[in-house]
């Protein structure tokens, strides 16, 4: 999970002071205020509610079958054969799998072995949405409320495997969909699932050295120098966190910045389907995640779905962050159904 976020001023097109902080800053709007993308009540509630369940408990599933390989820093076996793992899911659930292999530099030197996979449902159509996530963890507890566990790797249940498990729960159903099992049409629109790897060897708290924005999100930032020849999407929607307790996700400032109708198409849908009270109407601050390269560099409109905890002493990513209590005991199936069935509406209305 990508760390920096900085303070703004004013609406999201208003200048980044040069406050970086770890976490989200403590500047957020009330709905009310600039910076929200707004939307009428009767523009939000005029699409009936898609009748099609996204199934949580097969979404915990997956992400726990990520945590069972113990942490998955880069350059581990437990990083590669979760790899291997994630590629054989999508292509169980009918996706075609291509890898986008590279050695990328760490904050420290380190070269990092890193492997992006893309999972293309219905890779013959021409009309798509993006969806990803990073599938990498931490390689050490750096936020840990104990100092003694800063050098520890962490199981990254939230931060890293709730966004994969989303995707592959979400490419299930639309296999599913398609096979006639459900008693809806399926999905005449390309889906392209996307796990970045190499986003969590940012510069650790304890180093002693400049944490620099960008040694964080090494595989976007390779994907989006390097897309697949001839490759367009209307936008992408990245994952971040999505299965925490208690989280809440506030509309990102850098995302309103670059794509802020989809923020707006993401945040109403998540209304029509009945999780307004996860999704605020409301600004947080800007972070620097995967999302930045794919909207700076891959010119693709990308938003970023990630929690804010503004009453969270130990984190405002939340509790867990960069800490060995990230794991499964702290998913909760709530959310991860929250997040599940707000993609689930976006996308099967993409083309009504």
């Amino acid at each position: 999970m990508t760390k920096r976020m900085k303070i703004i001023l004013g609406c999201v097109a208003a200048a980044v002071i040069g406050i970086v902080v770890y976490g989200w800053s403590d500047f957020k709007k009330d709905w009310s205020g600039d910076g929200a993308t707004a939307w009428s009540e009767e523009e939000e509630e005029g699409t009936a509610r898609i009748g099609l369940e996204f199934n949580a408990d097969s979404a915990y599933a997956f992400t726990k079958a990520q945590c069972d390989f113990g942490p998955r820093p880069m350059n581990t076996y437990a990083h590669g054969t979760c790899t291997e793992w994630i590629i054989r899911k999508f292509e169980q659930y009918g996706c075609k799998v291509t890898t986008q292999k590279a050695d990328l530099k760490g904050y420290d030197g380190t070269v990092l072995h890193a492997c992006n996979i893309m999972a293309q449902y219905r890779p013959e159509l021409t009309t798509r949405i993006l969806l990803c996530a990073h599938y990498d963890t931490r390689p050490w507890a750096d936020n840990d409320p104990d100092p003694a566990n800063w050098r520890k790797p962490i199981i990254a249940a939230n931060d890293g495997a709730s966004g994969v498990g989303v995707m592959i729960e979400v490419a299930r159903m639309l296999q599913e969909v398609a096979s006639g099992a459900h008693n809806t049409v399926a999905l005449d629109l390309g889906v392209d699932f996307v796990c970045f790897d190499a986003e969590d060897w940012g510069t650790p708290r304890w180093a002693d050295v400049e944490d620099k924005a960008d040694s964080w999100a090494l595989g976007a930032q390779y994907f989006a120098a390097h897309l697949p020849e001839g490759y367009e999407a209307r936008y992408g929607i990245l994952l971040d966190m999505v299965g925490g307790q208690g989280a809440k996700f506030y509309q990102e400032a850098m995302s309103q910045q670059f794509a802020g109708q989809i923020v707006k198409k993401v945040w109403k849908a998540a209304r029509r389907a009945g999780y307004g009270s996860y999704f605020p109407k409301a600004t947080g601050g800007a972070i620097t995640d995967d999302h930045i390269p794919m909207n700076e560099v891959a010119k693709i409109p990308t938003i970023d779905i990630i929690p804010y905890y503004p009453d969270c002493r130990q984190s405002s990513f939340g509790p867990t962050w960069h800490t060995l209590s990230d794991d499964m005991e702290h998913i909760d199936k709530a959310t991860l159904k929250a997040v599940g069935q707000t993609l689930v509406e976006v996308l099967f209305t993409e083309l009504q």
